[in-house]
């Protein structure tokens, strides 16, 4: 079975391990994570990175927070007079920037870890991928973080940049591919409409399963095989 979440933004570990849990998710099945773990919440994600370590079957698709996370990853360099000059005006917007965004309890956290783990976490998520095709139930995907900005069917996945995938605000009309479904979040559902609060939204193309987890409201799991919705 291939299970789908996205967008816990600091969602403590253990009630994500209790929702697997619930949807019966064992060493056979496969769960993405269609980015942004980190950021906004409780311990900014870092205990579900630290589990994203030791799993041989999920893994995380990069989103934009990551992508933030990445940028600031010279916050990690030892402490010298070199590192201090290279403190560039960019470097310190792209911090600004992801403090604005929820960062700093990420960061806080990480600080707490050894230099090696926080390495461990950086090396992980610079080789998560901006996409990934499946097939469950008979039926193929497209599982990324955002959806397509500038989208054209006759443009391949690999030429798509990564802030296409990754920062772009779907709108209810818009269509994807006919013969492939796509699935993101990133753009809470409620956003669409506020019917959808803390829903799953599914369109003839694509379904969005940002449920709203970093504004309080429990994510929903889905089950791509079936459709499935699990919720604690």
């Amino acid at each position: 079975m291939t299970y789908v979440i996205s967008d816990l933004h600091g969602y403590p570990i253990e009630k994500l391990k209790e929702l697997l849990r619930k949807a019966k998710f064992n060493e056979n099945d496969y769960l993405f994570i269609l980015g942004d773990v980190v950021d906004r919440n409780g311990d900014g994600g870092v205990g579900i990175l630290l589990w994203l370590l030791e799993q041989y079957n999920v893994q995380l698709i990069l989103g934009n927070h990551e992508a933030m996370l990445l940028s600031c990853d010279f916050v990690f360099d030892e402490i010298t007079v070199d590192s201090i000059n290279s403190l560039t005006k960019e470097k310190i917007e792209l911090l600004n920037t992801y403090f604005l965004n929820g960062g700093d309890v990420t960061l806080k956290t990480l600080q707490t870890l050894s230099r090696e783990t926080q390495r461990d976490i950086i090396y992980y998520l610079r080789d998560c991928p901006l996409y990934e095709t499946v097939n469950a139930g008979d039926k193929d995907y497209i599982l990324l973080h955002a959806g397509f900005d500038n989208f054209n069917k006759d443009r391949k996945l690999s030429e798509y940049s990564a802030d296409e995938l990754i920062w772009t605000w779907p709108k209810l009309e818009d269509e994807y591919f006919d013969d492939i479904h796509t699935v993101f979040g990133h753009t809470p559902t409620k956003c669409f409409d506020k019917n959808y609060e803390g829903k799953i939204l599914k369109t003839k193309t694509w379904t969005c399963i940002d449920c709203g987890a970093g504004y309080g409201n429990e994510p929903i799991l889905l089950r791509l095989d079936d459709y499935k919705e699990f919720k604690l």
